[in-house]
């Protein structure tokens, strides 16, 4: 129904938003990660929507990424994944770091999400790992939310790749890879430079 909404924030709760669009106010689920990085109440703000419609109800949910809302509807078409679980595993887990549990299948990652079980996690990740690909983790970077790029994603994307695949080869998992390289990268480092001041965030 609406690919996005821009407004002004209204009011901000745990998991949603009211914006005020044109007079109208718009109730919003948002990923419990989200409400820090919206700006404060009365300034203006895009979100990108996904209009859920049942037979009794009709919900928005909405997040500050596209590839966010990509994610969502991909995990919302797995079996027995509905918006409101697809919410919960975005709220403890950003697309990208979704896309690296799938592909190193750590089913522990996505079942850190409140009502996701380890059965529900593997079956994510058996739905969803034809669908993904490494590279798809880092060419979704370059529209980072404000806290990512702020961290820093001067390094190639190729150079990030190889660092977090070294990394999970060393055990760790893919989630806490990703965020070590995405905190630790810095313009022009190459794979070694990156890998070691990653391992230091650990």
């Amino acid at each position: 129904m609406f690919a996005y909404l821009i407004g002004t924030v209204a009011e901000v709760s745990q998991e949603s938003l009211v914006l005020e669009v044109n007079r109208i106010g718009y109730h919003i689920r948002i990923p419990a990660s989200a409400v820090s990085l919206l700006p404060p109440v009365g300034e203006e703000v895009k979100i990108y929507t996904y209009t859920s419609v049942r037979e009794d109800a009709i919900a928005l949910f909405g997040f500050l990424r596209k590839d966010d809302l990509e994610m969502y509807r991909q995990l919302i078409n797995v079996s027995g994944i509905g918006p409101k679980a697809g919410l919960s595993v975005l709220s403890v887990l950003s697309a990208d770091e979704i896309r690296l549990a799938v592909i190193s299948q750590d089913e522990k990652a996505i079942a850190k999400a409140p009502g996701i079980g380890r059965k529900t996690a593997q079956r994510i990740i058996l739905e969803l790992k034809d669908r993904i690909s490494l590279e798809d983790a880092f060419s979704s970077g370059e529209e980072a939310a404000p806290s990512m790029a702020a961290a820093g994603q001067g390094a190639s994307g190729q150079a990030r790749q190889e660092a977090v695949e070294a990394l999970t080869a060393l055990g760790y998992s893919a989630s806490d890879a990703l965020r070590a390289v995405n905190a630790a990268a810095q313009e022009d480092m190459d794979v070694e430079d990156l890998l070691k001041a990653a391992l230091r965030k650990m």
